[in-house]
């Protein structure tokens, strides 16, 4: 039986990065994030953008998970910030990819 080649590590990382962006909430989410250039909680996005309060959250647990974003507990709220480290790596690896 022949072994197939396992996927590189890149290609690896690009899909959980373009999984992570596969949805225009979480678009919205990370442009939002990134043009504040500072920590927000879900309560504050919610107020602009066309879903409910549970999707938005669901839709920051798939960024938190993705490395993406992180969650500041500061009760009773989480702030959200860009990873500002793996922002920059997923567009370097993207920018590299698209060439």
């Amino acid at each position: 039986m022949v072994k197939k080649p396992k996927f590189t590590e890149q290609q690896e990382q690009i899909a959980r990065i373009a999984k992570a962006l596969s949805h225009p909430a979480r678009v919205y989410i990370m442009e939002k994030l990134n043009s504040l250039q500072a920590c927000c909680t879900s309560g504050e996005m919610i107020g602009d953008i066309p879903i409910a309060r549970s999707t938005l959250s669901q839709h920051l647990k798939e960024l938190k998970y993705s490395g993406l974003i992180q969650g500041n507990i500061e009760p009773p709220q989480i702030k959200y910030c860009i990873n500002k480290e793996n922002w920059e790596e997923a567009k370097r690896v993207l920018n590299e990819f698209l060439k």
